[in-house]
């Protein structure tokens, strides 16, 4: 099959025509990838900001249609319209049974980019090819645990749906789920790539009073006010926690979402939080990135710092759910999407997103 394959961080990656897919195991299925969104991970994963084993393919975000299914698979068969998630879960482990499936002790393919034996079903001359972020989606073909290939109507364009696999679950979920925001609340997201627009989307959802915004680039905040957003600060001019106590009146927001990815970036959510608020970190860092803490300033002010994983979504529940709310016409997708691209130009979407152009691009597999 075709696969675009990072052979060393830092460098292009390049498409290859003679990846081979082996048959899916007892419990697994296989995909036949459609489309395949290019998220900041793979980017941090692509430059090495987050050390990886290579090579590897990359690619998450991902849609399409089940081609074949291993031994004791139950609910799909093929030919089902499929998105998949990067946290498969299993249902028995202690996360799973306490209702934290985003924790799954399959996820550890997060960090390991194979499967929990060890496999991951992908080879090149003989040579074992890693599962990017536990699904390898820039190829033709993925295979996943049958709980990470969620089914979806057949009628659900898969160049859309694929959003929810990563940037939608993140960032919707990051509200619903892990702040269980309250309505009313008022908000501030800052960084507004795929993941922070769909925060800005839950917190809309939720039915947040103001959600405030920020990012240096004035087209991701127009994008921002089209998604929901109230209030819009340009970081760039003026102190970030002066300009949001001064639209709280001096209080602060009830709850912060940092979604680029940087500790100076949650320092500033922290600030800018009311005493008793809630700080969700949906960005994630690089690893020698570091906070300085003062556990006394969280001890008297009462506020809670949380991560999420996936947005603490359980993608069996999450995928249908947004599905139902874009169908309702209160999750906007396609606005997301400012570019498509065949696997071919699968670096010059990369570039487009370190040069921050665009929200989100598209790989169509043709």
């Amino acid at each position: 099959m075709r696969a675009a394959i990072l052979e060393e961080q830092g460098a292009p990656i390049m498409v290859r025509d003679d990846v081979v897919s082996e048959a899916p195991k007892p419990g697994q299925v296989a995909v036949r990838i459609t489309h395949c969104g290019i998220c900041h991970s793979d980017l941090s994963l692509a430059d090495g900001a987050f050390p990886c084993p290579t090579p590897i393919v990359l690619g998450h975000e991902a849609a399409g249609v089940v081609e074949d299914i291993g031994a004791g698979v139950m609910g799909l068969v093929p030919g089902d319209h499929v998105v998949i998630t990067p946290c498969p879960p299993c249902g028995v482990c202690y996360w799973c049974v306490r209702a934290e499936a985003s924790l799954c002790v399959n996820s550890i393919g997060l960090i390991t980019n194979t499967f929990p034996d060890g496999s991951t079903g992908l080879s090149r001359d003989g040579r074992s090819i890693y599962r990017g972020v536990n699904v390898g989606g820039f190829a033709e073909r993925v295979l996943t645990m049958a709980t990470g290939a969620v089914r979806i109507p057949a009628d659900v364009p898969l160049g859309i749906a694929c959003l929810i696999g990563c940037s939608i679950q993140t960032g919707v979920g990051a509200v619903l789920n892990t702040a269980r925001l309250e309505e009313g609340s008022t908000v501030l997201v800052t960084g507004l790539g795929g993941v922070g627009l769909s925060v800005v989307q839950g917190a809309r959802l939720a039915g947040a009073a103001r959600i405030l915004v920020s990012d240096p680039l004035a087209g991701r905040r127009e994008a921002a006010r089209d998604l929901g957003a109230t209030d819009f600060l340009d970081p760039a001019v003026g102190d970030l926690v002066e300009q949001v106590q001064a639209l709280t009146l001096g209080i602060g927001v009830d709850a912060a979402f940092e979604a680029a990815g940087r500790a100076v970036l949650i320092d500033q959510c922290m600030k800018a939080t009311r005493n008793g608020g809630t700080i969700v970190v949906v960005g994630a860092p690089p690893l020698d990135d570091l906070l300085t803490l003062l556990p006394a300033g969280l001890v008297i002010t009462g506020k809670r710092l949380l991560g999420t994983v996936l947005g603490s979504s359980n993608s069996l529940r999450d995928i249908p759910r947004f599905i139902e709310l874009w169908r309702a016409g209160r999750l906007d997708l396609e606005r997301m999407i400012t570019a498509r691209r065949p696997l071919s130009e699968i670096n010059e979407g990369f570039a487009d997103m370190r040069r921050g152009i665009g929200i989100r691009t598209v790989i169509e597999m043709g």
